[in-house]
């Protein structure tokens, strides 16, 4: 196994890893930042509020985004338990 095969599957890897993520992530950002500004404009200062509309944002675009990052972990998988025999020979 050479470096440079190393190096290509750490990069694929944290690629995957990132696009897995970032669906949640953003969600979960553009929630905090409106519910931030909600609070900010009404002077309500509880830090348990944005907690429930961040988590039903985060199920619905689990609901969304499920498929799809579910079938990009699968192909990614795949790809590599195929690849297994030409990155050892």
């Amino acid at each position: 196994m050479t470096p440079e095969t190393v190096l290509t599957v750490a990069r694929e890897s944290l690629t995957v890893a990132s696009l897995l993520a970032a669906p949640l992530l953003l969600s979960a950002l553009a929630t905090g930042v409106f519910i931030g500004v909600l609070q900010a404009a009404t002077q309500i200062n509880e830090m348990t509020l944005s907690f429930i509309p961040k988590l039903l944002v985060l199920v619905v675009t689990l609901m969304i985004a499920g498929p799809w990052m579910l079938q990009l972990i699968t192909q990614y998988t795949q790809s590599l338990m195929t690849n297994i025999p030409l990155m050892i020979g």
